[in-house]
């Protein structure tokens, strides 16, 4: 009998202690409670409950906890059907009102996010949902994370992972995009060929005009080269007029000698010449060769004569 009370008290003094020392784990709050009502918060450490007055009401995770959110099929604005799912991070700031002002708190969190995904997407076109998703994510947070505050919830970040629309429009997007890109190619090839015929009407035009000019300047060399050719007869048949008025014969002589050799080569350098038959007696060519070494003798005498006159004139007296 004094055995079984031994153990009796035993255990129940293991019970005693049990509920007398509590240890709440790093990232936890406990709630306590007294006869039912909350009295205070149990941060991590060791702490000491009066037994049978006191108990341990919530054990709250105070860490930051990831939230799937289920997909969902939501209607645009402009009536597209999408199906969207996404992901909430959430951190539990207040143990009591997480403790006592939900009674569900991640189905309750759940429920106001996917509400407000509907929401949103809702009043936007699938061209909006589909490429301003950082856009959708902010409007999702502030409006979740402002409902969540009673509750002592922090939700730092929701993002959306997915928004998929249906198979026909996804086709259909896909056709417009490839009509787009043709049409993005057809005025990029149109545009080239474009530029090409300007660049070539220009290169043209710029040949055309330097052509011109060449042809300008070719006329206006050949112009001068024929009036320097001809001030050059001009002043040849000057100098043998005067030769003749003088009664030098020799200078008409290598006159008509040097006319007829000039029309002899333009005769044998005609292209439509195979042969050239000359009845030119070679008396007559002769008889103008030596009229032309006569008129170079004259000259070369009279230089001579100049030059010993100026050599016999003496000296004038200063």
């Amino acid at each position: 009998m004094g055995g079984i009370f031994a153990l009796v008290v035993v255990v129940v003094a293991i019970i005693v202690l049990a509920k007398l020392v509590r240890i709440v784990p790093q990232g936890y709050e406990w709630t306590v409670e007294r006869f039912g009502r909350y009295t205070r918060t149990l941060t991590p450490g060791l702490h000491f409950l009066v037994p049978f007055i006191y108990e341990i009401g919530r054990k709250m995770n105070m860490m930051e906890q990831v939230l799937d959110v289920p997909s969902q099929d939501v209607i645009t604005k402009d009536n597209a059907v999408v199906r969207v799912d996404g992901v909430m991070f959430y951190q539990v700031l207040d143990a009591a009102k997480a403790a006592y002002e939900v009674a569900n708190l991640e189905q309750a969190a759940l429920a106001l996010v996917m509400t407000n995904i509907r929401t949103v997407l809702g009043s936007m076109d699938l061209d909006e949902s589909l490429s301003q998703r950082d856009a959708i994510n902010a409007k999702l947070l502030t409006v979740v994370d402002e409902a969540t505050h009673p509750w002592g919830v922090k939700v730092n970040r929701i993002e959306i992972k997915d928004i998929a629309p249906p198979r026909d429009l996804v086709d259909s997007m896909a056709r417009q995009m490839k009509a787009e890109r043709e049409k993005r190619a057809q005025i990029l090839e149109a545009e080239g060929l474009r530029q090409s015929a300007i660049l070539k009407a220009d290169g043209e035009k710029q040949s055309a005009i330097l052509a011109a000019d060449g042809k300008k300047e070719a006329a206006f060399r050949e112009a001068e080269a024929r009036i320097r050719l001809a001030q050059a007869e001009a002043e040849a048949t000057k100098l043998v007029s005067d030769a003749i008025a003088d009664g030098n014969v020799s200078a008409l002589n290598y006159f008509v000698a040097n006319k007829y050799v000039e029309a002899l080569k333009e005769m044998a350098h005609s292209p439509n010449q195979k042969m050239l038959l000359l009845p030119v007696e070679a008396t007559g060519i002769i008889g103008s060769l030596a009229g032309i070494a006569e008129l170079a003798k004259e000259s070369l005498g009279q230089q001579q004569e100049k030059l010993a006159a100026t050599r016999r004139t003496p000296p004038t007296a200063g």
